[in-house]
């Protein structure tokens, strides 16, 4: 039964191919690609792709990328608005065939005499001359392993995907036979042969482990010990993706998603409604030590969470939601499960950081950049990198965003990155050694400076004169400026002050100062949360210790005279001391009382400044007295 026609034009289809949602359909039209969506009255998009006949098109549905070949000789890579990302050079004879492989990360092109394997990006692996006459399709084996090709001569071709290459430090591992991998030292050119027994799908090296899938198991290896690898088997073959983080590793395959450790031990399997694993990839989905983050498919501006131990949700089960479509996620490698951090980057190419914890409080999700087109977290200490636009940037301590947003800049390390040419890759941040993949396919390593590295691990273990030492032998304002941000998100004032001073903020150094001669505890960290901007969590501070009129002082000290007021008439007193202020305000700037709660209760009340004065100076008093009491009680304990 026909169903509907989707399309009637005067010239010949001759390649047709589905959207990733089975929603929309691609075919050709001669020179013109025309994507059409199958809900009747939307738009079509349509746009000439080739200067000749356009022979075949694929639509991968993991990397949402389009392949088209036609009879100019040419092949080309576009996103589904219909923007090329890659046109290969003319070649000798019209492209005749194309075809992703299923993960999305290789894709074939077939020509007269030709088989050539490209990496999505476009540019070539591997070129093949095989006696065959043109190559009229290409298949993909489901692992990805194997391609088939039907000829011009009446033959099928096989080929196998070989000589694939991963590295990691001191370490390169090399495919050199379906079931045979190739390990090299080169600090000491040793060399060691792994055998299979079954043909290799995939395999990631990373953290001190080498993890490799065949069609039927999984092995682990450390790079310590190469002889005895642990071995467990698969529930299916087709593994399409490997992530590793310090303690274990994740499996993505058609079935399901599950973590191990790297002595082999299932550890958990997380699940979502809706979840189609066959779209998973290393940009959808992110591992560190505790959290698991993956993208939703169906809704691109969510973000789900789970814990790594249990695969069940994280916190109370709050997705992650941003205004726009997600494009690439990212968790931090290294630090406590409550301060762990969520990079990503959006459709608009802007870069944004949010907290993983969220216990029914909107944790802010901050702008940290703009046209950010990769990104990468370090693998031994929380830094950022990646690529803006023309500069290579590194955040040294992206968390300064949460702490002093002003200094933010001079956290940053900028290069000029036009070198690496257009659409380049951060393939991989491990140590201080940054491997970028240029548009050609050729590899750029870029180093920056290892004492921020450091610096983070003075912090992590609270050695803050070792920190400041650091800094005084290294003589960089980026240094002191992260310094600054660690010793506030520590509460460690005394360091602020030394870091801040050596930057020149004045006015911050005043602020520390004023901090530290506040006579409570409670007020001490109250005004260091103001410090950072939390002025909520400033005021539920002082409210828990009691502070009532801090409480409102530092609501009039910002003008924020509703909520002043509120907690006045909430707490039934200084409603006076709030009416005041507020009168002294509006006299400074000569205007009337518009606001109907400061009218209603100004009404037949008599302003007396030396009476407030009075009861202000014995809230002092009263605090004061409070911490001396307090401290002395320890002391006692102490004697004790």
């Amino acid at each position: 039964m026909l169903r509907s026609t989707l399309a009637q034009q005067g010239i010949p289809v001759y390649s047709v191919a589905w959207g990733p949602d089975s929603e929309k359909v691609l075919y050709t039209a001669g020179k013109q690609l025309i994507i059409k969506p199958l809900q009747p009255n939307a738009k079509v998009l349509q746009w000439k792709a080739h200067e000749g006949i356009i022979l075949k098109v694929d639509w991968n549905s993991v990397n949402d990328l389009i392949l088209s070949a036609g009879e100019d000789c040419k092949y080309k890579v576009w996103d589904s608005y219909g923007r090329v990302l890659y046109s290969s050079q003319p070649h000798e004879h019209p492209m005749t065939s194309v075809a992703w492989a299923p993960d999305g990360e290789l894709f074939a092109v077939g020509s007269f005499h030709t088989l050539r394997l490209c990496d999505k990006t476009g540019w070539s692996y591997a070129l093949e001359k095989p006696n065959t006459g043109s190559i009229f399709n290409i298949t993909w084996s489901i692992d990805g392993t194997q391609i088939a090709g039907a000829c011009g001569n009446g033959h099928v071709v096989f080929a196998h995907v070989v000589e694939q290459r991963w590295e990691w430090k001191n370490f390169q591992v090399t495919l050199t036979k379906r079931r045979t991998m190739q390990v090299r030292n080169v600090l000491n050119d040793a060399v060691d042969l792994l055998e299979f027994r079954d043909r290799v799908i995939k395999a990631s090296l990373n953290h001190g482990h080498l993890v490799v899938s065949t069609s039927l198991q999984c092995y682990v290896f450390s790079t310590k010990n190469w002889n005895t690898p642990l071995i467990f088997d698969l529930k299916e073959g087709t593994v399409s993706l490997i992530l590793q983080a310090e303690r274990h590793f994740l499996l993505v395959d058609g079935g399901g998603i599950y973590l191990h450790s790297y002595e082999g031990r299932f550890i958990s399997s997380p699940k979502f409604p809706g979840m189609r694993t066959d779209i998973l990839n290393a940009q959808t989905v992110s591992l560190s030590n505790d959290t698991i983050a993956i993208k939703d498919k169906a809704d691109e501006k969510i973000i789900f969470l789970f814990e790594a131990s249990t695969g069940k949700p994280l916190g109370d089960g709050k997705l992650l939601s941003h205004k726009n479509e997600i494009s690439e996620i990212a968790l931090d490698q290294k630090g406590l499960t409550n301060d762990r951090k969520i990079a990503f980057i959006d459709k608009n190419r802007d870069l944004y950081i949010t907290s993983v914890k969220r216990f029914g409080k909107e944790e802010q999700i901050i702008k940290l950049g703009t046209m950010v087109h990769t990104l990468a977290w370090c693998d031994s200490c929380n830094i950022l990198c990646g690529l803006q636009d023309t500069r290579f940037t590194v955040w040294y301590y992206p968390n300064t965003i949460y702490v002093d947003r002003e200094i933010l800049p001079k956290t940053l390390y900028e290069r000029d990155a036009s070198e690496y040419s257009k659409n380049p890759h951060i393939v991989s941040f491990v140590g201080n050694q940054v491997t970028i993949r240029r548009a050609d396919g050729s590899l750029v390593h870029v180093s920056i400076s290892p004492y921020p590295a450091i610096l983070h691990e003075y912090v992590s273990s609270s050695k803050w004169e070792d920190a400041v030492r650091l800094c005084r032998f290294v003589k960089e304002q980026s240094m002191w400026a992260c310094l600054a941000a660690m010793a506030v998100a520590n509460r460690d004032m005394i360091t602020a002050e030394i870091a801040y001073a050596a930057i020149g903020e004045i006015d911050k150094v005043r602020y520390i100062n004023a901090i530290k001669d506040l006579p409570s505890k409670e007020s001490k960290m109250a005004h260091i949360l103001m410090f950072s901007g939390n002025i909520q969590e400033a005021e539920t501070v002082l409210l828990q210790g009691g502070l009532i009129y801090q409480a409102i002082q530092i609501n009039i000290n910002l003008y924020n005279w509703e909520r002043a007021l509120e907690l006045a008439v909430k707490y039934k007193t200084h409603v006076d001391t709030v009416l005041a202020y507020r009168q002294k305000f509006l006299e400074t700037f000569g205007k009337q009382e518009t606001n109907k709660r400061y009218l209603q209760y100004a009404e037949g009340l008599q302003i007396d400044w030396e009476k407030i004065k009075a009861k202000i100076e014995m809230e002092i008093t009263k605090e004061r007295d409070r911490s001396t009491s307090s401290h002395s009680v320890k002391n006692l304990g102490l004697k004790h």
